[in-house]
This record gives C-alpha cells, sequence and structure tokens, in this order.
C-alpha cells in the first residue's frame, strides 16, 4: 500500500491534481453552485463549461508548446502569431462584398492559418538550419510579430459582425462550445500521432541528445520544421477563436502574455524544460490549473492588483511540491512516520 502511495505521489500530474481539486473546492466553497451545469436551449451552460471554453486557447498553444520543450526548444512567438491569424482574417472578411459568407470566412481563416504555418516554417529554419538558439530565434517573431498585425489592421480594431466567423469563439455545436471541441480535436490529434507512431520517441531522443539522434540517422532538422510549424499552426487557430470571441482584431492585445501560460501549463504538468520526455496529459491538467486559477481569483475576489502575486504563488507551490528534493523528503517522512508506527523489536514477547 506505501509502495502505491508512493509511485502516485512521485507521478509527474499528482501535485496539478490535487491542486486542480484544491482550486475547484475553494471555489465550491465561494459559490456553492459552481460546479452546477445546466442545458439551456439546448446548450451547455456552467462555470466548469466557462473553464473549458476559456481555456481551449491556452491548452491548444500549449499542446504545440510541449512538443517545441520536447525537443529541448522553446516557443515565444506564438502571442504574435495568434495576433497575426486574427488580423488576417478580420482584414480578409472585412474586404469582402459578403462578410458574412461562409466561404469568406472560409477563405479567411485558412489564409490566416497559412500565413500562421508560414511563420513556424521561418522559426523552424532559423532554429534547424541557421543554428539560432530558440529562445532568440522565436524572440525576433515575438517583437516583429505585433508590429506585422498591426501593419495588417493598419493600426486600427477591427471589428467583425460575421455570424459564420463569431461561431468559432462562441457558438456550440452538439451544445457543446465550439472551442472546447476544437481544443479536444487539436489535442487528441497531438496525442495519436505522437504516442500511437514513432513520432513521439524521434521527438524525445532530438530532445535527449539531438547529436546521437542525428548519428542513428533522425533527421532532427525535419522534426524541428514539425513541430515549430506545428507550433504556429495551432497558435493560428488559437488567434482565430480568440479574436472570434473578441469580435475583433486587437494587434495588441490579442494573444497577449498567452505564451507565458502555456509555458507554464507544460511546465505544471511535468514536461522538463531541458527537452526529451514529455506528458500531453500533464499539459492538459496544467492548463485546467491556469484557467481555474484565473476563474478562483474572480470568485474569491482578489484585487487585481494582487491577481499575479496570487498566479504566481500558486504556480511555484506547485513546482516545489513536484521536485525530486520534496518528493524526496515526502518519502523519508512517510518512512519515519511507518517506522515510528510499527512495535519495536521483541516489543510483543515482552507485552506477553
Amino acid at each position: 500500500m506505501n509502495g502505491l502511495i508512493s509511485r502516485a505521489i512521485a507521478h509527474r500530474i499528482f501535485w496539478p491534481l490535487v491542486m486542480l481539486v484544491v482550486l475547484l473546492a475553494i471555489n465550491v466553497i465561494a459559490v456553492p453552485g459552481f460546479l452546477t451545469v445546466t442545458l439551456r436551449d439546448g446548450h451547455l451552460f456552467g462555470s466548469l463549461v466557462d473553464i473549458l471554453r476559456n481555456g481551449a486557447p491556452t491548452l491548444i498553444i500549449a499542446v504545440g508548446m510541449t512538443l517545441v520543450i520536447a525537443t529541448r526548444g522553446i516557443d515565444l512567438s506564438v502571442g504574435a502569431v495568434c495576433a497575426i491569424s486574427g488580423a488576417v482574417a478580420c482584414s480578409i472578411i472585412l474586404g469582402s462584398p459578403e462578410p458574412g459568407s461562409i466561404p469568406t470566412v472560409t477563405v479567411a481563416v485558412l489564409a490566416a492559418l497559412g500565413l500562421s504555418l508560414v511563420l513556424g516554417l521561418w522559426n523552424g529554419l532559423l532554429v534547424a538550419v541557421v543554428g539560432i538558439q530558440p529562445i532568440i530565434a522565436t524572440l525576433v517573431l515575438m517583437t516583429a510579430g505585433r508590429g506585422i498585425a498591426m501593419l495588417v489592421t493598419e493600426g486600427q480594431i477591427l471589428t467583425v459582425d460575421s455570424p459564420p466567423f463569431k461561431f468559432l469563439g462562441s457558438g456550440f455545436l452538439v451544445g457543446i462550445p465550439v472551442a472546447v471541441i476544437i481544443g479536444a480535436v487539436i489535442f487528441a490529434l497531438a496525442a495519436l500521432l505522437t504516442r500511437r507512431t514513432a513520432l513521439g520517441l524521434l521527438i524525445e531522443s532530438v530532445g535527449i541528445n539531438p547529436e546521437a539522434s542525428r548519428q542513428a540517422g533522425v533527421r532532427a532538422r525535419g522534426l524541428l520544421f514539425t513541430v515549430y510549424g506545428f507550433s504556429a499552426l495551432v497558435a493560428g487557430v488559437a488567434g482565430l477563436i480568440l479574436t472570434a470571441n473578441q469580435t475583433a482584431a486587437d494587434a495588441n492585445n490579442t494573444g497577449l502574455f498567452i505564451e507565458l501560460d502555456a509555458i507554464l501549463a507544460v511546465v505544471i504538468g511535468g514536461t522538463s524544460l531541458a527537452g526529451g520526455r514529455y506528458s500531453l496529459a500533464g499539459t492538459l491538467v496544467g492548463a485546467l490549473v491556469i484557467q481555474t486559477l484565473i476563474t478562483t481569483v474572480y470568485t474569491v475576489g482578489i484585487p487585481p492588483i494582487a491577481t499575479m502575486v496570487f498566479k504566481a504563488a500558486v504556480v511555484t507551490a506547485v513546482c516545489l511540491l513536484q521536485s525530486p528534493t520534496t518528493n524526496n523528503a515526502l518519502t523519508r517522512w512517510r518512512g519515519r512516520l511507518a517506522a515510528g508506527a510499527r512495535p519495536a523489536p521483541g516489543a510483543e514477547a515482552v507485552a506477553k
């Protein structure tokens, strides 16, 4: 029994799950009906549904970020790609004579995603071919991306009133928010491709030892192009969801700091920034922790000026609980408790 408990505590997503349960419990105490989910007009409504819907963009980006980090990289440009994707889509829709038609929205979405993919391949080129460190290579696009989005929108906030486009952010399908469905599909697709094929193993091998992987015949450059292209592509999807939910393209604020939330979700989920082994399931839990944490701030009534401090404290607590040093200390503490509970040798014989 003790061995089972030790293995459970040592698992990478144990403490994130504990923190998620604690945050949900705090919300339930503050708002007794917090876990209630209702069906109105064929649509699901409730705080849990809001967490899933609002956390979908972070999860989508975090999935791509997980694969990038697994290759010992980082992608700081995903927030800027979000802004570019939304700006391109809105500018095409507004420039069309039929902004509310499905073909127009389809062309706008495909153009936005195509440009996002190109930007991701650009990051892959700088990292895999030119040899620039990932943090510097993606920092270039992070800085320039907002400027590109500003050029696309001409410095204006583009408001779009197109029902097919707004459907991506606030629509429902079979009662479930479209954003949640898109996030679930991307997560399932990434999990299927990386855990049911050799792709995940190759990504881990590149992250653990790039040179050994190259000598073993692994095409590291191709993998880097793939993960950075995928990261930017899913960032483009998240950007469309965010823009559609706001019904406006804001080059300055769309996706602002979302790259940090995505990285936090990946780290909370147990994926090491040093590369190698990763956990998409942990990333899912991490994204839920981040969004639930944001919801808790409003539920409990924490002042806005203290929001970032509260968020940092929770994230720090999770990371400390996940650390090997903490796990070893807990193991030793449980061992001492178990030794103290056992009778001393010969005690039973003396009692008799």
